[in-house]
């Protein structure tokens, strides 16, 4: 199965996870988080990459960022990761990749889900219990939201300008905002989300990125697709009445036949009698004492005598191959003389 292009919506945020590989530190200490950081700064700039919030912990990264077009991104987190794994390989003397498979990320709904990734970015140092508070931690983007520092990496969204009319208000109403507890359940369909791929929005947003994205923008229902049958009585109801037409044609057409041969027996008395005949002769019989009983007797003849016998003997060979030929024809199943 081919694997999905990296999902596009132009102009809407995207949550990025990077983790560690098996769990394993890929920061040591501060020159590798601070390496990063620039690695970070040089690739945003070289492919238009907006940063709004991002965090560095031992074993992960996460980012919320916006793309300028299609490649921005993973050009972006590719530049990143090339210079990045050869510094920390060539520091520790170690070979291979230093992260656990491709980046996720995925297009989210900024008017329901932007404010709520970017405290779940810049707050994971809490709840990862790095730190007992947020401000206390270094390295990520939260002290610069709140007023403390000034990080020229981040590009303020305009839905965190939204918070306020001035710096202050802003850093206030974001700090007051990261105080509040989390939807656990939101916090959960974000990081799903992520992890997956797919859209994180309503359904009216997902309709609307599903006709601008790049890919679609949710799975495919599960299963194989259900057939679609007709009603059993529209369905079956001409071919039922055709097929009892001919049952029926077919019983009369039997019935007439095997009536004949005995309405001949009866006239004759010393026909003899078929118990001990095998079936094909005592067909054949039974039609060529019909015929000769029937026609080609004589008035006056004994029908017990040597001349009836003869004269049916006779009429069998001569005119009943052709008169009993559309009897046993009609007796054929799957001929088509129904």
């Amino acid at each position: 199965m081919a694997r999905l292009a990296r999902l596009y919506v132009p102009d809407q945020p995207q949550h990025v996870i990077l983790r560690g590989l098996d769990q394993q530190p890929a920061f040591v200490d501060d020159q590798d988080y601070e390496l990063f950081i620039d690695c970070l700064k040089a690739a945003a700039r070289d492919h238009h990459l907006a940063v709004h919030a991002w965090v560095l912990m031992p074993g992960a990264v996460q980012l919320l960022v916006t793309p300028s077009d299609e490649s921005s991104l993973p050009k972006a987190m590719q530049a990143v990761g090339r210079r990045y794994v050869a510094h920390f390989n060539r520091r520790y003397a170690r070979r291979g990749t230093l992260w656990e498979g491709r980046y996720r990320a995925t297009v989210i709904e900024g008017e329901r889900f932007f404010l709520l990734a970017s405290r779940v970015v810049e707050l994971a140092p809490v709840r990862n219990h790095l730190v007992t508070a947020a401000e206390d931690y270094r390295w990520s983007s939260y002290r610069h939201h709140i007023g403390l520092t000034v990080d020229s990496l981040i590009t303020d969204h305009p839905l965190y300008w939204a918070l306020g009319n001035t710096p202050f208000e802003r850093q206030r109403a974001y700090r007051e905002l990261c105080e509040q507890p989390f939807d656990e359940r939101e916090t959960n369909q974000l990081m799903q989300a992520t992890l997956k791929g797919w859209v994180l929005g309503s359904d009216t947003y997902r309709e609307w990125a599903s006709r601008t994205a790049n890919r679609r923008v949710s799975p495919l229902p599960r299963g194989r697709p259900r057939k679609v049958r007709e009603a059993p009585a529209a369905a079956g109801a001409p071919a039922a009445s055709a097929l009892g037409a001919a049952a029926t044609a077919a019983a009369s057409g039997s019935a007439a036949a095997q009536s004949a041969p005995h309405a001949g027996n009866q006239s004759n008395p010393n026909y003899p009698s078929p118990a001990g005949a095998q079936p094909g002769a005592q067909s054949g019989s039974h039609a060529g004492t019909h015929t000769g009983s029937g026609s080609g007797a004589t008035p006056g003849t004994n029908p017990g005598g040597a001349g009836g016998h003869s004269s049916g003997s006779t009429s069998s060979g001569s005119s009943g191959g052709a008169s009993s030929s559309p009897v046993h024809q009609e007796h054929k199943p799957g001929t088509g003389t129904h």
